[in-house]
């Protein structure tokens, strides 16, 4: 059968059969078109360059090509066979060209991407901002009138290392380095921002694939770890106390670590130039197990759901938070200090876990070819601090960390928390050297292979804090009896369930709004099978971010939610006596016949749901509330 190969140099016929194999095929478009094998260039199936052949002992008729197939050569470095004895001085300026040309594409490819990428609105905002630091005027070296300016109080720009050494930043923020870059020459016109990438690159067709062969085109550069300038967040802070006291009250009521998802938003951090705060308003708890010692995550068939509330509320997972208390003195309260300098503020299994979390949430960038450059997701500690007090501590790890994590290249040692370790490269993998410098006992800088690698090279502090006026989102309740139970905590005992439900509505029944503005109500609101109001939790959570108590009334006079009522009337009548013989304390204006429902119980004329602990008539075969089957 004749292919039809089109290129830029016009369209050739190539000659094959079914049963050649690939790598005879590329051969023949080779001769065809005049190409060395070191020449760019590929042959796809799309004009795009989508979906390449690839040197390969398999037949043609594997790739269902057929009489008359038009197929694309893509040349980047077009090299002829008879331009091969070109003069040296001609090779190296031929080289030059296809260097420029491909920086040109680079940028161009740059350019395009940021056409597509959608940036967060703090990254927007802060882009169009000025930036610029203001200085007050000079009493000691500025001699001219209040409305002109010198080099002594004219503003500067808010990478200024001074002004960031004076302020005490180590690290200052994404959009200042943005700036910096932009301060050059070229203003900018050249910034790319490219992924590390520790992978080889895919398609090379001039070897055969790895572990057979390698080249420098496809092997990945050697890694130099080395302090991270910038930091993607500058701030975390918590909206009120009270939302870190909750997480704590897991590991003060069983003695066992706790893990959660910090749900907020991004805005301006002040005091930083064009810096970036993490604003948390609530703490999701996902399903897992605990111990004194560590957190195992569990599948959580719930995700989508609580991603879907936050969306409503104009939240997002912007961390993750874990505790890591021991006790020191109960009389006190005081708790173990044992994460400092002379041990490790984050260990190796942490790092990657972290890394892992931000690989999951980068950041919009319009400067990637990828649309995406590093991560705004951070990291909280809660433990023990100098004063064996409880403190919370903020990190996020670099991109370098993130490159090798999610590439499968750093793994945590056996006995030693503070040290990771760089795997090598196998018959499977292949792993790129990774060095960090250190100074040695003469005080030389020396270069060390990462076997292992201490993690504090890979760290980035991020400082964390609460308002000294809190005005949450979520007002903390009034009393702990009065809050309502936080998701997935069986293990204390506390469950959310639809007559918990009941008892906190009617315990705030004098204020709708104040009994559903709590994050876990909404949540319990939105994975609960038994309410019917999944559909409608927009605008109800609409109305918690606006504090708008007219629009949650109208809200409750929908047909959905007279539903919800009709079953909270049901349990509050004759199902009150029930939730006092499931345990519940249900709290209601009426009196509650307990006596009539033991006896009921005891006689056998009623039985109790094991799943909803619903009292149900004898006759019934399924549960009135739940509809699961009595065994």
């Amino acid at each position: 059968m004749i292919l039809r190969i089109e290129s830029s140099e016009g369209m050739k016929r190539v000659e094959v059969e079914q049963a050649d194999s690939i790598s005879s095929f590329i051969n023949k478009v080779q001769e065809a078109f005049q190409l060395e094998s070191s020449g760019k260039w590929s042959l796809c199936r799309t004009r795009d360059g989508m979906d390449p052949f690839y040197r390969s002992a398999d037949p043609l008729s594997k790739f269902n090509l057929r009489h008359g197939d038009r197929l694309f050569l893509s040349i980047v470095s077009p090299v002829k066979a008879d331009e091969a004895t070109a003069s040296q001085s001609g090779l190296a300026s031929s080289m030059a060209v296809t260097a420029a040309k491909t920086d040109l594409a680079m940028v161009a490819s740059s350019r395009d991407a940021a056409v597509s990428v959608k940036e967060d609105d703090i990254d927007i905002i802060l882009s169009k901002a000025n930036g610029q630091i203001e200085r007050k005027r000079d009493a000691q070296f500025c001699r001219h009138r209040d409305t002109a300016k010198c080099i002594h109080c004219i503003p500067i720009p808010p990478y200024d290392a001074e002004y960031l050494a004076k302020q005490e930043i180590k690290h200052m923020s994404f959009h200042s380095y943005i700036r910096k870059q932009h301060s050059g020459v070229d203003k900018g016109k050249f910034l790319f921002l490219e992924n590390l990438s520790c992978k080889l690159k895919p398609g090379c067709a001039e070897h055969p694939p790895w572990p057979q062969g390698i080249c420098t085109k496809c092997q990945p550069s050697a890694v130099t770890l080395k302090r991270q300038e910038y930091r993607h967040v500058d701030n975390i802070m918590f909206e009120d106390r009270s939302i870190i006291e909750g997480f704590l009250g897991f590991w003060r009521a069983s003695g066992k670590q706790r893990l959660g998802i910090l749900y907020g938003k991004y805005t301006e951090h002040k005091d930083v130039p064009l810096g970036i705060k993490a604003v948390v308003s609530a703490i999701y708890e996902p399903p897992q197990e605990n111990s004194p010692n560590d957190v195992r995550l569990l599948p959580d068939d719930n995700q989508d759901r609580i991603l879907q509330v936050g969306q409503h509320l104009g939240l997002r997972p912007v961390g993750w938070v874990f505790s890591d208390l021991a006790s020191e003195d109960h009389t006190k309260g005081t708790v173990k200090y044992f994460r400092h300098m002379d041990t490790y503020f984050l260990s190796a299994e942490e790092c990657i876990m972290a890394a892992d979390l931000q690989v999951r949430h980068p950041s919009p960038c319009k400067y990637s070819s990828s649309g995406y450059f590093g991560s705004k997701f951070a990291t909280v500690v809660v433990s023990g601090g100098a004063d064996n007090q409880v403190c919370m501590d903020g990190y996020q790890v670099t991109d370098q960390c993130m490159a090798l994590v999610r590439d499968d290249c750093f793994v945590p040692t056996v006995d030693a928390p503070e040290l990771g370790f760089i795997r090598e490269s196998t018959t499977e993998q292949y792993v790129p050297d990774v060095f960090y410098k250190r100074k040695d006992k003469y005080s030389s800088e020396v270069t060390k292979i990462a076997r292992p690698l201490p993690v504090e090279y890979l760290l980035v502090q991020v400082p964390v804090a609460a308002p000294v006026i809190p005005d949450p989102m979520f007002p903390p309740p009034s009393s702990s009896a009065a809050a309502f139970p936080i998701e997935n905590r069986e293990a204390l005992g506390e469950l959310q369930d639809f007559p918990t439900f009941c008892k906190h509505i009617r315990q705030n029944a004098s204020s709708f709004l104040s009994a559903v503005s709590n994050f876990h109500v909404l949540c319990f609101m939105a994975c609960c099978d038994v309410l019917p109001v999944r559909g409608m939790l927009g605008v109800l959570c609409e109305a918690v971010v606006r504090r708008d108590p007219a629009l949650a009334e109208q809200w409750c006079s929908s047909a959905e939610w007279a539903t919800v009522v009709h079953m909270m009337d049901a349990m509050s009548g004759d199902g009150m006596a029930d939730m006092q013989a499931a345990g519940h304390d249900a709290v209601d204006g009426g009196s509650v016949n307990t006596e009539s429902s033991s006896r009921n119980q005891e006689s056998g004329s009623v039985w109790q749901c094991q799943h909803c602990t619903f009292l149900n008539q004898r006759s019934s075969a399924a549960c009135e509330m739940c509809g699961l089957p009595q065994s």
